[in-house]
């Protein structure tokens, strides 16, 4: 018996593979196109699905037993579809600047302290309820015949299955979810004039939407008696995949974007949450929350400095130039794709501070790193006030295998970090919740015990943290002070 889990991001999807005892077996992964200009960031649900069919379709072909497939994906995005559930549209991204003017409206409607107290969420025109009211206003043929709503995740549930069925953790993306009864909010739906029945049955996360169907199985030749979950939102989806269970340990996201997860056991103070644009989220242990505090570049921005500015060096040989234990003295601001939390402003840029002539690219490539670290030290202050008690973070991602940027965070945090040998976390996460699903595990710490594997454990060091913590007094004004030049 195999289990997989189907990762949906925004630019492909891949489906990994894993025996009865859990360990990796292997995984196929294709991209679609992404269609990004002034106006717009849009995506062709059509060509996601026909992928999503080809990854399951190779796996398949190499092993024919899979029992059970956990669906998780990126948030927001929705679709409206026919009664066939074919899309009547290209589906905006969360990147998508329309609907800003439709958030407006809906904060002032209903207030927006008191939408952040229902949903978890400071009003933002990036959740799929602004755009779904811009549609209504801006294509209103498109949400008249419209017979279903759809975020990713369940929409692939859908065609899958049959089952029209949303986890929790996805359905607050919508911004329109009571985070309190776990159930549509009616009356975020009523204010925002969106037929609150067009939308899939919030259910908890790793629910089974039961087996598929027949079209399915002859589309990718998964036996018949093979289940269908639906896992989480991708971040939750990695927390879980990181073994972050209760408030005791935060996950470290060290992907191409850097996302610290705390986890808390009752619902945080909403009114800090909302003043740094954290989310509320339900976690996937019952009554239990997430939130997300992230930088957009943080992988990214490491990605960028060896390409630019390093001429295409490696990670090793810029850590390598660079030859010493110690902080750069420059200042970066890692806003190269605008500030996220706390301050969830796109029009924020990057900047380097402090060079000279004698400066060199390792020295911009670490300062690069620092400022990253930096920026989820200032996150990790703004959450002080919500209840946070973390003690240690677990790591995943690519950034995770840098024994350098492992030590750097656990230094600026003060706090010890643990690597783990899981980079893909998501797809884990979404594997443990179908294993429980399909009986192999007993429940999500005995999933852990076989799926969940440390590498190494960096300790803070008291003398480093100091220096940081010099400079970082600085860091926290640079955005004050750059922002209005741009």
């Amino acid at each position: 018996m195999k289990i997989a889990g189907l990762d949906i991001g925004t630019t492909g999807c891949k489906l990994t593979v894993f025996d009865e005892n859990g360990d990796y077996l292997g995984k196929a992964y294709r991209d679609y196109p992404v269609r990004r200009a002034v106006s717009g960031h849009e995506t062709d649900i059509s060509t996601m699905m026909e992928s999503v069919y080809a990854v399951i379709k190779e796996m398949t072909m190499q092993y024919p037993d899979i029992a059970g497939i956990g669906v998780t994906s990126f948030g927001e995005t929705f679709i409206m579809t026919n009664e066939a559930g074919e899309p009547l549209h290209n589906a905006m991204l969360y990147t998508d600047p329309r609907g800003a003017e439709e958030c407006a409206i809906l904060a002032q409607k209903l207030g927006a302290g008191h939408i952040a107290e229902v949903t978890g969420l400071a009003p933002h025109e990036m959740y799929s309820i602004a755009k779904m009211m811009w549609i209504k206003k801006h294509q209103p043929q498109v949400y008249a015949a419209a017979k279903r709503i759809h975020l990713i995740e369940d929409f692939v549930v859908w065609h899958l299955t049959g089952k029209a069925q949303i986890d929790y953790s996805l359905a607050t993306r919508t911004m329109a979810f009571d985070i309190h009864s776990l159930t549509w909010s009616r009356e975020v739906f009523d204010a925002a004039g969106i037929d609150v029945a067009l939308m899939s049955e919030p259910v908890p996360t790793g629910t089974s939407a039961g087996t598929i169907t027949l079209a399915t199985a002859q589309k990718t030749g998964l036996n018949g008696d093979c289940i269908i979950v639906s896992v989480a939102h991708d971040q939750v989806a990695a927390a879980v995949g990181a073994g972050a269970f209760d408030g005791s340990v935060a996950v470290d996201g060290a992907g191409t974007v850097e996302c610290l997860t705390p986890i808390y056991d009752s619902i945080p103070e909403i009114p800090v949450m909302a003043k740094g644009f954290f989310s509320v989220v339900p976690h996937a242990v019952p009554g239990k929350y997430a939130a997300y505090a992230f930088s957009y570049t943080g992988g990214a921005l490491i990605q960028w400095a060896m390409e630019t500015v390093g001429r295409g060096e490696t990670n090793e040989r810029m850590e390598q130039a660079y030859g010493k234990d110690e902080p750069s003295g420059l200042l970066v601001l890692p806003h190269f794709a605008g500030a996220a939390t706390p301050y969830m402003d796109t029009g924020s840029r990057g900047a380097i501070l402090g060079l000279t002539t004698a400066t060199t690219a390792a020295d911009i490539y670490r300062a690069c790193m620092e400022g990253v670290a930096y920026e989820m030290r200032l996150n990790y202050e703004a959450l002080a006030g919500s209840g946070i008690h973390f003690k240690r973070l677990n790591a995943t991602g690519g950034g995770a295998k840098s024994k350098v940027w492992m030590q750097m965070k656990a230094d600026v945090l003060d706090l010890p970090i643990t690597s783990l040998k899981t980079v893909d976390a998501g797809t884990v996460g979404s594997a443990m919740l179908t294993g429980i699903a399909a009986g192999l595990f007993r429940d999500l710490d005995d999933a852990a015990s076989h799926m969940v594997q440390e590498r190494e454990t960096y300790h803070p060091r008291k003398e480093m943290h100091e220096k940081y913590m010099k400079i970082y007094e600085r860091y926290k004004l640079v955005y004050q002070a750059v922002r209005p030049l741009m």
